[in-house]
């Protein structure tokens, strides 16, 4: 194989691995254009790649009935830089949660800013 070979194999090997970095690390499926905020009780918490879910119950359909969301965000890295660990949420905290609503209407959110119990906020740059 002569060295143009090897070097056309290599930028295509180099612009899959970034497309497929892109593509996994998308929030196309959730609506950038919107924002809510949902005040709830958490019910599980993965501090785990490839994102943090924060599942929680929250009241939104204006019937009281609680109904499982699930928040988005970044990986555990950047989080533990903001000084989030594994037991930063347990089942039962109280969570309010801002951001990027699913576009299909599932209950699910791209996190932007989680306001925990203890008062703590995070701002979330891009879900990241």
């Amino acid at each position: 194989m002569n060295s143009s070979t090897r070097m056309a194999i290599w930028a295509g090997v180099v612009m899959l691995t970034a497309f497929l970095a892109n593509a996994h690390h998308g929030w196309i499926e959730f609506d950038a254009t919107r924002e809510i905020t949902l005040t709830g009780t958490a019910t599980d918490f993965h501090f785990a790649n490839p994102h943090c879910v924060i599942e929680f119950d929250a009241t939104t359909d204006g019937k009281g009935a609680p109904q499982k969301w699930q928040a988005e965000f970044s990986s555990p890295g950047p989080m533990a830089k903001k000084g989030w660990t594994a037991s930063s949420v347990e089942p039962g905290d109280a969570v309010t949660i801002s951001g990027h609503p699913a576009r299909n209407g599932v209950h699910a959110v791209h996190a932007t800013r989680i306001r925990l119990a203890n008062g703590k906020e995070f701002k979330i740059e891009d879900g990241r």
